[in-house]
């Protein structure tokens, strides 16, 4: 599954989720900003490539509808509700990404420590 993960400016929060969630075995993960000056500005491409866009405010999927229009119709958009309030791998970033994410994404919940799918990073 393509995934991909915007913020507003592409340093702290979606690449950070792009990292933590690389590693499960069947998701391609990618990161962008919704800002014109991110790092990496998310464009018509990444849109049509991602099969479920996580935002992490509401603000990025205004700004996705209004900038992409009809390229969302029937795109799987979730926001997080993930404040900039975090650095780049902040433990406590990586933590709620890894108790907000998964519900979305079926066969990454852990049931249990024992029943663990494959590829889901340690600490889940």
């Amino acid at each position: 599954m393509k995934i991909l993960f915007l913020c507003s400016q592409n340093r702290l929060r979606s690449p950070t989720a792009e990292a933590v969630f690389a590693a499960c075995a069947g998701l391609e993960t990618l990161s962008a900003g919704v800002d014109s000056d991110a790092v990496t500005p998310v464009d018509a491409e990444l849109i049509e490539w991602a099969e479920i866009i996580f935002a992490m405010e509401n603000s990025h999927r205004n700004k996705l509808r209004q900038r992409f229009g009809k390229l969302m119709d029937g795109k799987r958009l979730v926001v997080l509700r993930i404040r900039d309030d975090y650095d780049y791998m902040q433990p406590e970033l990586v933590e709620l990404l890894k108790k907000k994410v998964p519900p979305h994404l079926p066969g990454l919940q852990a049931k249990s420590p024992s029943k663990k799918p494959a590829g889901i990073p340690a600490g889940f």
